[in-house]
């Protein structure tokens, strides 16, 4: 047997007693780093367009990253929630407010990269099209669109709020707020955002604030209706009821967001809690942005919390 030697502080040892030397925590996370690498790898044999079809085909009950199959055979990885409420959840996008102070500037891409400018009512119209981008590891740090968003035939929807930069290992356990839907909603809108927006455009001038599109009532996984307030300024938590996701909300000014999540507006200034936009906000180009007046000061702020988090968005 061929015998390696190594010079070990002025002292020639073997390598099996290099490998003593090793603290046993090292040796182990080795072996389980490979043994986990290889269970990881043998997910790439799936075939199966979304989370739920995976748990059904497979088996599969833990969560992490899978492979999934669009219906023109497009493959792409994301991540599966499969023990929340039963499990088969599939990531298909987050928004993730990159720089607050910049206003529908490069990166927001769930209202206007563009700027400000009412010739472009619908910013870059991300909810309503085919556009792709991100990865699903990096979806707590940049904004992610995967294919499912509008493959996918799903009747229920998920949202997690995690903070800024958070490992995917650790998404579910740093949550903010984790809730979902039970009713069946998206089977209203052909199985996804992607067709409900199409029904319900987000763009400037679209119309009224009582033109809004659907409040669904939602299901909390973590948290509560008490605590989903307290992420918001305390004028603003007179403008919303806790308890419901609500699409397509449109405020004084006619300015459209996509997504309230975790309320139901009662009151007209939307651009304080709801998410995504059209292109133009005419009351003020500091209202334009994934995030619009999150940052507004004077009550009407979110919290720090809320401002740092990405919003996670699921289908089943």
């Amino acid at each position: 047997m061929l015998l390696h030697l190594f010079l070990f502080v002025g002292v020639l040892v073997t390598s099996e007693e290099l490998e003593s030397l090793a603290p046993a925590s090292l040796q182990t996370g080795t072996r389980t780093n490979f043994e986990n690498l290889q269970k990881l790898s043998d997910r790439s044999r799936y075939v199966a367009k979304s989370c739920k079809e995976i748990q059904n085909i497979y088996g599969e009950q833990e969560d992490g990253l899978y492979y999934l199959t669009t219906a023109n055979g497009m493959r792409y990885q994301t991540f599966c929630d499969m023990t929340t409420a039963g499990g088969g959840w599939t990531l298909v996008a987050s928004v993730h407010e990159n720089a607050i102070r910049g206003k529908c500037t490069v990166g927001d891409r769930w209202s206007s990269q563009q700027g400000n400018y009412g010739h472009f009512p619908d910013g870059d119209g991300n909810w309503s099209n085919r556009n792709t981008f991100g990865v699903a590891e990096s979806a707590t740090s940049d904004d992610f669109k995967n294919p499912g968003y509008y493959d996918i035939i799903a009747e229920n929807m998920a949202v997690w709020h995690v903070p800024n930069n958070f490992p995917l290992e650790h998404w579910k356990l740093g949550a903010i707020l984790r809730y979902h839907t039970n009713n069946g909603f998206l089977s209203l809108y052909r199985g996804n955002l992607f067709n409900l927006f199409k029904q319900f455009p987000v763009r400037y001038n679209i119309g009224s604030c009582s033109q809004r599109g659907p409040s669904v009532p939602i299901v909390y996984d973590h948290g509560n209706k008490e605590s989903t307030k307290t992420f918001y300024g305390p004028i603003i938590r007179t403008e919303f009821e806790p308890g419901f996701i609500t699409f397509r909300a449109i405020n004084n000014e006619q300015a459209a967001m996509a997504i309230c999540s975790g309320v139901k507006p009662t009151g007209c200034n939307t651009e304080h809690y709801c998410i995504g936009g059209g292109g133009f906000f005419p009351e003020s180009h500091l209202q334009c942005g994934d995030f619009p007046g999150f940052d507004w000061g004077h009550g009407a702020s979110a919290s720090k919390e809320m401002i740092e988090s990405a919003v996670l968005m699921f289908y089943r």
